[in-house]
């Protein structure tokens, strides 16, 4: 088959050129016999105009004879007319004349058609002037008639070359018209001859691609199986590149915890053996064990900074007043040899963030420019207002475009290497000697910026410094900033009035501790190990001032004891504690309005401090944030995507509705009232544009937040989204902490996509 396609294949090509050279030669005939058309037609012409200038000429002297007869001037036209013919006539042969002998022949016989003239003209003239007999003489002196015979033949002999020269060019028209007809025949022929091989040759490609196409599905089904496997390979891959990962975060977390239970357990065991002989060193392995639990303390609150799961209380923050206050404390910080430079933006908006949180991150910068620079330096610390437009959202991860405060710190130390930018957020890496850091400065900055809707990036080239941009989020709202807390020290508060604590903690010992220390403070402790035998003590004790619970515990959390409590007594204090902070008491990594709140593990002073803030504080009735969940309304005609989503959101603590159909939608709206609203743009019957226009007409839903989702952005869906009135457009696959953020957070505006 294929020597029998290439047979085939040479054929055509063959007839292919055949077919072109036949082409070629009839253009070329083609061209040719035009030329031959035109050379024949200015002959022709030519020719035309020598019978002209002879026909002017015996007009001419038919019109002299008849004014020497009646001496009538209207006799004289044809003459005038000759006059001012012959001239231009002569004028358009010579144009068409090569130069050399046939242009002298020409203007020779112009020469005698002049003398012809006139000698007309001069016997009009003397008839003109009564001298009748003189223009007889001039006319019978034969010396016109001389130059008329002379002309005559000239222009005959030319005419005679002329007619030669036609029937030559005729003959030559005649044979190319033949070479055109036989050629168009071949044309033809190769035509039909290439038609019919053509189709033989499709006929057999065909077949041909019928028999690759065979052997392409079984390649296909071989290389599926090829990809399965890769990709199995790949997930293994990545399996274990996430337990190297994991490992290598545990690693980290074994050596410094290990490091700080050893320096723990070394001075406790040091301790009990000086407890009775030397009470002074005695109480040094107490500090020292102290000393060592409040590192491991640190270490896993900058791991839950790292990890975005830190409670924050974020608040209006005026960036250039926080540096400014902080400025002295960071000049005796980081010594003489580095020079501390503010410079601040006018016209700064403010920043939404925890002031505490943001203070410990620009320390933490501070802290690493000044081990960059050993040999001294100028640290830089400048604001202004940032706007991330969505070509730069574009190429970074979950960074919404919009309005941001930054914070840029620069150094002019050593400088970072492209490899060790890229790691620089990582936990536990460092590039400083054996204990001179844990590698989670860094990490944990980078976890508060990203939990506060922010952005970090890192700019450094090696030997010239490195330049860190915190972006904060803007804040919308009232311009009032809170109040800077006081720092001055104050010694450890107690109980003013003998009050009584509830404790709540499912763990013996950490409720036994914290009872004791309670119990110190000079407060009346009670302790219940569960929610229920909690709720059973408010019935039985009606002093009790605070109620202090865990929020992680079996059967019912802390949350949901708090909610059955105020509706007992709406006027208790509650403080929750927790060594991690689940979604019940924080959203978004942001603690719920109203919610007190102390991170486990807690000194004896930090938590004698916030129980007498906690109680000195005045309790308000609580609101509907407190108490009531977010509603949320999912509409898609994908059912599995639909309940899935839902699914999340349920395990978030949120209420949710789904809706299959606008309809649908808009009827479970009336009664659901949601406070969030996502809808697929594609939905059956009515779409996801009509229905959203439809719930801003509603009552209910008018002031809600709407959320567009679809499988594709572009300008022209977002400008559809504005006018239908959606608040922002997402693209699938929807990330669920921006969703959260969404759900959560103030009312985005303008839409945009995200």
């Amino acid at each position: 088959m294929r020597t029998r396609f290439i047979d085939t294949s040479s054929f055509l090509y063959a007839g292919f050129a055949i077919l072109a050279a036949s082409l070629f030669a009839a253009f070329a005939f083609v061209g040719k016999q035009a030329t031959d058309y035109r050379d024949v037609g200015q002959l022709i012409g030519e020719k035309q105009i020598q019978h002209g200038i002879l026909d002017r000429l015996q007009e001419a002297e038919s019109a002299q004879r008849g004014y020497l007869l009646t001496n009538d001037a209207a006799y004289l036209a044809p003459l005038d007319a000759a006059t001012a013919h012959i001239a231009g006539d002569f004028d358009v042969l010579t144009r068409g004349s090569e130069p050399g002998e046939e242009r002298d022949t020409l203007e020779a016989l112009r020469g005698l058609a002049n003398e012809k003239l006139a000698e007309m003209r001069k016997t009009v003239e003397l008839q003109a002037s009564g001298r009748h007999e003189e223009a007889l003489a001039v006319v019978r002196a034969g010396s016109g008639r001389a130059s008329m015979e002379r002309l005559r033949v000239g222009l005959d002999a030319k005419s005679a070359r002329q007619q030669q020269m036609i029937d030559t060019q005729s003959r030559i028209v005649e044979r190319s018209g033949s070479l055109l007809r036989a050629g168009a025949a071949i044309a033809i022929s190769v035509t039909i001859l290439i038609g019919a091989a053509t189709i033989g040759l499709l006929r057999n490609r065909l077949n041909e691609i019928a028999s690759a196409q065979a052997e392409l599905r079984d390649v296909n089904v071989a290389l599926s199986a090829e990809a399965a496997q890769r990709e199995q390979l790949a997930e293994q891959l990545r399996q274990s590149q996430k337990m190297e990962a994991i490992g290598q975060l545990t690693g980290g977390l074994a050596h410094d915890f290990n490091n700080m239970l050893a320096v723990v357990i070394g001075s406790v065991n040091l301790a009990k053996r000086r407890l009775s002989t030397d009470p002074a060193e005695t109480l040094r392995y107490l500090d020292g064990a102290l000393e060592g639990a409040e590192h491991a303390a640190t270490l896993t609150h900058r791991l839950l900074a790292f990890s975005r799961r830190q409670p924050l209380a974020p608040e209006p923050i005026d960036p250039n007043k926080m540096v400014s206050t902080m400025a002295e404390m960071l000049r005796r910080t980081l010594g003489e040899d580095v020079c501390l430079e503010a410079v601040f933006a006018g016209g700064l908006w403010r920043a939404f963030a925890d002031p505490s949180q943001l203070e410990t991150t620009i320390l933490n910068l501070a802290l690493n420019a000044r081990d960059a620079m050993p040999q001294g330096g100028k640290l830089t610390i400048e604001t202004s207002n940032a706007y991330l437009d969505e070509n730069y959202s574009a190429r970074e991860l979950d960074i919404p475009p919009g309005q941001y405060v930054l914070i840029a710190v620069t150094d002019t130390g050593t400088g970072m290497n492209r490899d060790t930018v890229a790691r620089a957020f990582d936990p536990f890496f460092t590039t400083k000697p054996a204990g001179r850091g844990t590698g989670l400065g860094l990490s944990q900055v980078y976890g508060f910026v990203r939990q506060s809707g922010g952005h970090v990036r890192i700019y450094s080239e090696q030997g010239l410094g490195t330049t860190i941009k915190l972006y904060l989020p803007r804040h919308h709202g009232p311009a009032t900033v809170a109040p800077a807390a006081a720092t001055h020290a104050r010694s450890t508060p107690r109980s003013e009035k003998s009050e009584t604590i509830l404790i709540v903690e499912d763990d013996v010992r950490v409720r036994d501790l914290t009872a004791d220390t309670l119990a110190e403070l000079g407060y009346n402790v009670l302790a219940a190990e569960s929610a229920a035998a909690a709720l059973r003590q408010l019935e039985v004790c009606p002093n009790i001032s605070l109620l202090f619970t865990d929020v992680v515990m079996p059967d019912t959390n802390g949350r949901k004891l708090a909610e059955e409590a105020w509706k007992r007594r709406p006027d208790l204090k509650i403080l929750f504690t927790t060594g991690y902070t689940p979604n019940a008491v924080v959203h978004n990594g942001v603690l719920d309005p109203g919610v007190e709140l102390i991170v486990k593990p807690y000194s004896i002073d930090r938590l004698a401090r916030k129980v007498r803030d906690v109680l000195d504080g005045a309790r308000a009735v609580p609101s509907e944030t407190k108490t009531t969940r977010r509603k949320v309304l999912i509409v898609d005609d994908d059912a599995a995507v639909c309940e899935a989503m839902a699914e999340l959101l349920r395990l978030e603590n949120y209420e949710v509705c789904v809706a299959s159909d606008g309809l649908r939608a808009l009827e479970a709206a009336q009664t659901f009232k949601p406070d969030v609203a996502l809808l697929d743009l594609g939905l059956p019957g009515i779409n996801g544009y009509e229905t959203a226009r439809r719930l801003r007409q509603l009552p209910e839903t008018r002031d809600l937040l709407l959320l567009a989702a679809t499988g594709a952005g572009g300008d022209e869906v977002r400008r559809l989204c504005e006018a239908a009135g959606f608040d922002l457009h997402l693209v699938k696959p929807i990330d669920l902490d921006t969703l959260k953020a969404l759900i959560d957070g103030q009312r985005p505006h303008p839409t945009r996509s995200a």
